[in-house]
């Protein structure tokens, strides 16, 4: 398959998930239920969690040499928490009435 043609398809399908990103309803919690373990996205080579995650919340600050972790926009797939190479991210679902409401659309 010519890797235009792949490239293009992979943004066709972003631009789906982007669209349909809009029927998703959130009340984040004033405390994230994420929580990696930072010494362990030090050494990790990858940072896949920053790449994987399709809502963005993982973001590598090189500066500061730490994972940050937007986790208002989590959309609770468990992705990151499938991904991670070391299992060094604490994921639990946000508490009571939190976190996200996915309606058909």
């Amino acid at each position: 398959m010519d890797s235009l043609k792949i490239v293009m398809e992979y943004f066709d399908k972003m631009s789906e998930l982007e669209n349909k990103l809009y029927t998703v309803k959130c009340n984040p919690d004033s405390e994230s239920h994420l929580l990696p373990v930072q010494e362990c996205c030090r050494v990790c080579n990858s940072k896949i969690c920053t790449i994987i995650c399709p809502a963005g919340v993982y973001e590598w600050d090189e500066d500061a040499q730490k994972l940050v972790v937007n986790f208002e926009n989590c959309l609770e797939c468990g992705a990151c928490r499938i991904a991670c190479e070391s299992c060094s991210l604490g994921w639990e679902y946000p508490k009571g009435t939190k976190g996200v409401t996915f309606k058909q659309g």
